[in-house]
């Protein structure tokens, strides 16, 4: 067994994120595991950059009210207990609905030595895209 001190939060990257997000890492796992988790908290009206993860991705919503959006999709409010799947390869982009924090943990794979990036990351979600009413 191992117990891992809590690391400092990170604030999240101005060239991934639109507005103030910060983040934990709860998990980075070292081969043979290939597990990441993180708790992403995002501030009222901030969000990830279009990105897609090589294994896929499942976020799990524990606050607040948010937004995600598959590329071609319809943007649709997630709230506390919505687990959202991502399929390998889907770009996609998720964070706070406007006037609302929202936290969750994101959870993905790393895949193997030599096997390519994990994730690959985009261009910032415009206001019009991040601003499209969420589908019903």
């Amino acid at each position: 067994m191992e117990i891992v001190p809590k690391q400092p939060t990170v604030k999240a990257p101005g060239e991934r994120f639109t507005g103030d997000a910060w983040y934990d890492v709860i998990a980075a796992g070292q081969e043979p595991s290939r597990i990441r988790v993180n708790v992403v908290r995002f501030a009222p009206g901030a969000r990830n950059a279009w990105h897609a993860h090589a294994l896929g991705q499942t976020v799990h919503v524990t606050e607040g009210i948010g937004r995600i959006q598959s590329r071609g999709g319809d943007v649709t409010e997630i709230r506390p207990g919505d687990t959202i799947h991502t399929p390998p390869g889907e770009w996609h982009w998720h964070g706070a609905a406007p006037g609302h924090f929202m936290t969750h943990l994101a959870m993905w794979e790393g895949p193997g030595e030599g096997q390519g990036p994990e994730s690959e990351w985009g261009d910032l979600v415009t206001d019009a895209e991040y601003n499209e009413p969420p589908a019903k």
